[in-house]
């Protein structure tokens, strides 16, 4: 069998530009997070929890940015909050640890997910395309 020069090198390297135009996307992602403030017995929270909580993963705002669970009380140190958290529950939409906006309250279904597009366009931060159905 004839070995050719050359060829292994040349496999290396596409492996290596495989790998680097896979991972590098990923790395260069800012981390997008939706910060849920809430507290224990807080009505508008379960309320929250029923109506949205179930579905807010598979869709493409959840898929954006994923849900993150934090109590009142005591607020996460490696978020910059723009002000004081006073309400529950509070979505504060997060990119790399800094706020870049929030919903004070829940407003009931119809009026969470547009309040939650508009502020997530308003900022930059890119849905997933597809359904619930196609992404989940």
């Amino acid at each position: 069998m004839e070995r050719q020069s050359g060829s292994a090198p040349l496999r290396l390297a596409a492996l290596l530009l495989t790998f680097a135009l896979s991972v590098l996307p990923l790395v260069a992602r800012a981390e997008v997070a939706l910060v849920m403030v809430e507290e224990h017995g807080c009505a508008w929270c379960a309320r929250w929890n029923k109506e949205i909580g179930p579905i807010y993963p598979k869709t493409p705002e959840g898929q954006a940015a994923p849900l993150r669970r934090e109590m009142i009380g005591a607020p996460p140190h490696d978020i910059e909050f723009s002000r004081g958290l006073h309400f529950t529950p509070t979505f504060v939409l997060v990119e790399d640890g800094k706020e870049l906006g929030r919903i004070e309250g829940y407003p009931g279904e119809d009026f969470f997910w547009g309040l939650l597009k508009e502020m997530m366009e308003r900022n930059g931060v890119a849905l997933a395309t597809g359904t619930p159905d196609e992404t989940g």
